[in-house]
């Protein structure tokens, strides 16, 4: 008549759960089933992450008059539990009631007000005899499971109206009523001598709660039941006698043993208006109601429904509690109380064990670097998805942002500026060397040499902007190639114009070989060739392995940088290299001939124009390697603009010094003047 025990073991572990208590400690009773309690509870802490921070068994009522235990008094104090489970009986209640009034006068009792208390079912509190007169603020919002009860109908009015004289009880009634209310029944046999007799006028209702409680009990409750689920299985069995007594055969000469059966069978509806079953093993399908003890400073106490342990209910729904009728007692400043070996781990940290003690017990480290945690008490950090990154405090995942060199970015619009700045001085170069096309400085070195290297370096400033912007499939496919192809014009146009510096010299010799190669011939046939080998390894680039738009999720955090995967990096640093070479060639042959008699000098300017072009190719490699996100198309776009300003800087402004400014040394007579 009473609910599966081990229904009451997991409603033990749903609370701790609730509440987040998980350092327990275990209060017992000395006994058999005190034994059976520790057993069961600790395998059940064990599979529910729960720890108990000690076992302390209580003495049996034998030794209720030894109160002065000082290895409980050590255990409770020295625990940094602030929750304790207790099991046992009635005696044991009156046991720590007693033992904490001996200690009441020392400091050291008022410890004993920061503990919280969770009893079973099977200690029924109640203070009789000589602690009534004692304190037992130590229990204060204690929270109690008990056997679920529900008032009957006329229960109060019953309680009301009991009286020794009017309702048979026998001695037991008298003598509870001469506790209850210190007097004394009057009895005409044994006449006493007494202060006060009583007078039948009393009422249970103004008796304090510590003494005798208004409301049913569940083992009352559990006995009313029992009564009435008898009561139905006699009747039908009276009934199976006597309407089925030719009809069935199990009616046919029903033996008391057999009640059982009908017993299992009962389904009533009581007068509290619930229903009384029993399941297939026998049992009453019934739960556990949860109880605040609240204790007023004058020691009457109020028993509180906080909540209800429903084990049969199969929608995650077995404890319902209601938090807000739950007393936190003032130590606690009126919040839930924490009862842990080591505070939670908070998201962005993850436990650790500590050596030599329980799990319960742990220390927190943050998550390395580039993983999270999310929650609390997470054991393992994790990485955030690849288009997402840690925060600060590593307890979330941040969507990353997009990046690339975009026109609306200030190193984006500062490199547009200055490429669009020098395309405009670049046409203006070609404007001039048009309209003087045929002064002496113009013709001088090849005039059609200078138009291409002039529409090259055009070209070049141009394709910067092919790097900037977001990356698409036609600029990846293009910015490359485009700028490999151009520069191979630019230098071999560079490298033609000294190699024919240079045969202009050696055909100047008698007797030299050299003046069938002085010529337009020589100066077109090296740009071809030159950038032909540049095409060809261009278009076997972008026929095996051609660049893509691409995303790079890792290299900066917390970024998505969209960017050109140059598909095969051989054949990148191969268009590099050749260029390389080109641009080293023609440093050399330039240096060679710096000193030869010359036209304004143009060898040493070409050699000064290769120098500046070959440092920034030169340290732009290991920039380039050693940079990440955007800030790779700004190096390329900076070594593209750096290295065709010095080819017209160094070419071409002083051609132009002296056709606008030097009028007088244009001139044929004074070209002569100067190569003698």
């Amino acid at each position: 008549m009473v609910p599966n025990e081990s229904h009451q073991y997991m409603g033990i572990i749903h609370l701790l759960h609730h509440f987040g208590w998980t350092w327990i400690g275990l209060v017992v009773v000395d006994d058999e089933s005190g034994d059976k309690f520790l057993q069961v509870m600790e395998t059940l802490f064990s599979q529910n992450a729960i720890c108990s921070a000690f076992t302390q068994r209580l003495p049996t009522h034998g030794r209720l008059t030894d109160p002065h235990d000082e290895t409980f008094l050590e255990t409770v104090i020295d625990s940094n539990a602030r929750v304790f489970l207790m099991h046992g009986d009635a005696m044991m209640i009156m046991w720590m009631i007693s033992f904490y009034y001996a200690i009441l006068t020392d400091e050291i009792g008022d410890l004993y007000l920061g503990k919280l208390w969770i009893m079973t079912a099977q200690i029924e509190f109640i203070v009789t005899g000589v602690t009534r007169l004692l304190d037992f603020q130590m229990f204060r919002d204690t929270i109690a499971f008990a056997i679920h009860a529900k008032e009957p109908q006329g229960f109060q009015a019953y309680l009301q109206n009991v009286r020794p004289n009017h309702i048979g009880g026998g001695d037991f009634l008298k003598d509870f009523w001469e506790q209850v209310f210190d007097c004394t029944v009057p009895n005409p046999q044994k006449p006493k001598v007494t202060d006060r007799k009583c007078t039948w006028e009393e009422k249970l209702e103004l008796v304090p709660s510590s003494v005798f409680e208004m409301s049913i009990s569940g083992h009352s409750y559990s006995i009313y039941n029992a009564v009435y689920a008898v009561a139905y299985a006699l009747h039908a069995m009276e009934v199976c006698r006597n309407k089925f007594r030719n009809r069935r055969v199990e009616c046919q000469d029903l033996q008391a043993w057999q009640l059982h059966s009908f017993l299992q069978a009962t389904f009533l509806n009581n007068s509290a208006g619930e229903t009384i079953s029993f399941n297939d093993h026998g049992e009453l399908i019934s739960g556990f109601d949860i109880m605040n003890l609240v204790i007023f400073p004058n020691n009457s106490f109020l028993k509180t429904k906080i909540g209800m342990l429903n084990p049969d209910d199969h929608d995650g729904k077995q404890l319902i509690t209601n938090e807000n009728m739950m007393e936190w007692r003032a130590r606690f400043n009126q919040v839930l109380p924490l009862s842990t070996c080591s505070l939670a781990c908070q998201p962005g940290n993850l436990k650790t064990k500590e050596e030599g003690k329980k799990f319960c017990c742990f220390s927190c480290i943050p998550c390395p670097e580039g993983k999270i945690s999310n929650e609390t008490n997470m054991n393992e950090c994790f990485a955030c998805p690849e288009d997402q990154y840690p925060s600060k405090s590593k307890n979330r995942c941040v969507p990353k942002d997009i990046s690339f060199l975009s026109y609306d970015d200030p190193l984006g619009i500062s490199a547009a500026s200055v490429a669009f700045l020098f395309f405009l001085i670049t046409a203006l170069v070609l404007a001039i060397f048009i309209k003087h096309q045929d002064t002496p400085i113009v013709k001088a070195n090849n005039r059609d040499l200078s138009y291409i290297l002039l529409i090259s370096l055009l070209l070049c400033f141009l394709s910067s902007f092919l790097f900037l912007g977001r990356p698409g499939k036609v600029s990846c496919f293009l910015r490359q190639v485009a700028f490999g192809i151009i520069f191979s014009v630019a230098v071999s146009c560079v490298l033609a114009k000294t190699i024919t510096v240079v045969v202009a010299f050696m055909a100047t010799k008698p007797g030299s070989n050299m003046r069938k190669w002085v010529g337009k011939r020589l100066a077109n046939s090296i740009v071809f060739f030159c950038t032909s080998i540049q095409v060809v390894i261009c278009a076997v680039w972008l026929g095996s392995s051609p660049p893509f738009p691409d995303l790079d999720m890792h290299s900066l955090t917390g970024l998505i940088v969209v960017e050109c995967n140059e598909g095969s990096f051989i054949m990148f640093y191969l268009v590099l290299g050749y260029m390389g070479l080109l641009s080293f060639i023609s440093f050399t042959v330039a240096f060679l001939a710096r000193k030869l008699p010359d036209s304004f000098n143009e060898a040493k300017f070409i050699t000064f124009s290769m120098l500046i072009f070959c440092s920034v190719w030169v340290s732009f490699v290991p920039t380039y390697l050693s940079t990440k996100g955007k800030y790779i198309v700004a190096v390329e776009i900076f070594s593209i603009l750096a290295s065709s300003a010095g080819l017209l800087a160094c070419i071409f402004f002083p051609k132009c010094y002296v056709i606008l400014l030097r009028p007088e040394l244009n001139n044929k007579d004074h070209l002569i003047k100067r190569k003698n």
